[in-house]
């Protein structure tokens, strides 16, 4: 353990991450807690760049609480994280413990709080790709499995925990708290002109790329086949660079491959979200930015092999597994552009209207006696 507060607040509400994407799309509901939020950090992303700097970027105060799993297997990280946890619930006791998404730290916090028989939010619960090759499909069931009160972003949502036999008052449809993160965090039109120019780009002539998760990064055909469509793209790619990705290319022996690519460090979301707004099209292996381009009103292509997103797949994104569709489904959109983002800025977000965290933590009031 880095750093420890003295007490958890009268009333407060423990709110447990451990990535960048955990600090995005819980910021709206740690400001809307305010001094009753206690903010615990697990360490499962330890880079600045992937950590520190998006506490940062939303006025948020540093976390009050740190643990160091990062670096080790995800078994190394959910039992060091729940042996810490644990340890920590036992001195202070929360109202309720809220955790987003489907994590490592996500899991540790769901089963540390209900070890200790305390209240467990589940924001942006009920997602399932059905497909059990992917380790965040555990993570969410059981997270789900554990929750008090579960924050379903849609319908579909509900509908998946409804099978699973988890309905009735736990679970409220809230909507995404990516709506308004995204809302936040995008610069304005000046700043926005200015990242572009800094990077010699215009506006809707290049594509956006990420790519880290291990079914991409693990596998090196994989991988391999993803850098060389890239280079088939017809337009200029940015690419930046999550850390595990750079090693895994080193790793792989493809340098070579990333020639010719914008290759940049990580992004902050900010910044991020400047480049993705203007892009032509984006790339992705990435959950959250089949969340962000409903938003940003951007076509995606989603190299997986399943998504637990269907709802982006409607109007916004299409699903393909490392191979020459990625490059064949850039230039079918190259053909015409324009009238394909002006068909998408006609369209809303299927995760919601931009009010989920304000909801979320209305309920957690009501429920749990923040107040």
């Amino acid at each position: 353990m880095h750093q420890e507060i003295a007490a958890i607040p009268d009333g407060g509400v423990a709110v447990v991450l451990g990535t960048r994407p955990e600090i995005i799309k819980l910021a709206g509901i740690i400001a809307e807690l305010g001094p009753k939020a206690c903010v615990i950090h697990t360490g499962q992303h330890y880079d600045t760049g992937l950590s520190d700097v998006f506490f940062t970027e939303r006025g948020l105060p540093a976390p009050q609480v740190r643990f160091a799993v990062g670096g080790a297997g995800r078994g190394g990280q959910i039992g060091a994280g729940l042996a810490s946890l644990d340890e920590w619930f036992a001195r202070h006791r929360p109202v309720a413990v809220v955790v987003q998404g489907d994590t490592n730290a996500t899991v540790t916090g769901a089963l540390a709080a209900n070890a200790r028989r305390i209240p467990v939010v589940h924001v942006e619960a009920g997602l399932r790709s059905f497909d059990k090759t992917m380790p965040e499909e555990y993570n969410r069931i059981i997270t789900d499995h554990l929750s008090d009160l579960l924050c379903a972003a849609t319908e579909g949502n509900v509908e998946n925990l409804a099978r699973e036999g988890i309905g009735g008052a736990a679970v409220i449809r809230t909507g995404n708290t990516v709506v308004e993160a995204v809302r936040a965090a995008l610069p304005g039109p000046d700043r926005c002109r200015a990242l572009l120019a800094e990077r010699g780009l215009a506006p809707g002539r290049y594509a956006l790329v990420t790519v880290h998760r291990p079914e991409n990064t693990d596998d090196a055909a994989a991988l391999r086949t993803i850098l060389t469509e890239l280079h088939r793209f017809p337009c200029p790619v940015v690419l930046p660079l999550h850390p595990r990705t750079l090693g895994a290319v080193r790793r792989h022996g493809l340098v070579d491959l990333l020639d010719g690519l914008g290759v940049t460090g990580p992004l902050g979301s900010a910044e991020f979200l400047g480049l993705a707004a203007h892009a032509a099209f984006l790339v992705s292996d990435s959950g959250g930015v089949q969340e962000e381009c409903t938003v940003l009103k951007r076509p995606l292509i989603v190299v997986r092999r399943s998504t637990e997103r269907p709802e982006a797949m409607r109007d916004f994104a299409v699903l393909v597994s490392p191979g020459p569709l990625i490059s064949k489904t850039a230039a079918e959109w190259w053909k015409d552009l324009p009238g394909l983002h002006r068909r998408l800025a006609r369209l809303e977000s299927p995760f919601g209207a931009g009010d989920a965290s304000r909801r979320i933590v209305a309920e957690i009031a009501r429920r749990f006696g923040t107040r």
